[in-house]
């Protein structure tokens, strides 16, 4: 159970492997430039979710661009170590604990989760998918 609400029951959070490649994409400072092979990887990888195919079908194609990423010097390759600085969290005034909200993958396919951005700034967007990443509420 991984603790969000409106998740599908199962025993994850979803793909660790997938929700790092999403979120290489979304952060141009870090998305990756593989050449023409990484490219056909990525755009394999994205088809396929987005057909229906689960992401531990595809672990073939998450190995071969992993190596990919490992050769141009990406250290985390596909791995959840993120380099980026996690915003930071003001406390709530009052007492007990305030529903908190995330967002999540828009397919429920991987196990990206981020903060919500700041009123007015720019939704969050799946580049897997490419659909913004819907709101769901953790549960304590």
């Amino acid at each position: 159970m991984s603790g969000l609400d409106g998740d599908d029951g199962d025993d994850g959070p979803g793909h660790e492997r997938l929700a790092a490649l999403c979120h290489r994409l979304t952060a141009t400072s870090h998305a990756p430039e593989l050449g023409a092979e990484g490219r056909r990887l990525i755009d394999h990888i994205t088809a396929e979710v987005r057909g229906g195919r689960s992401p531990e079908e595809l672990e073939d194609s998450f190995d071969e661009l992993e190596d990919l990423l490992l050769a141009a010097g990406f250290t985390a390759g596909l791995g959840s170590y993120r380099t980026d600085t996690p915003p930071g969290y003001r406390r709530f005034s009052g007492a007990g604990h305030p529903l908190l909200h995330v967002l999540a993958c828009p397919g429920g396919c991987c196990a990206r989760v981020e903060a919500p951005a700041p009123e007015g700034g720019p939704a969050a967007q799946c580049r897997i998918f490419g659909r913004p990443l819907r709101e769901i509420g953790l549960r304590p």
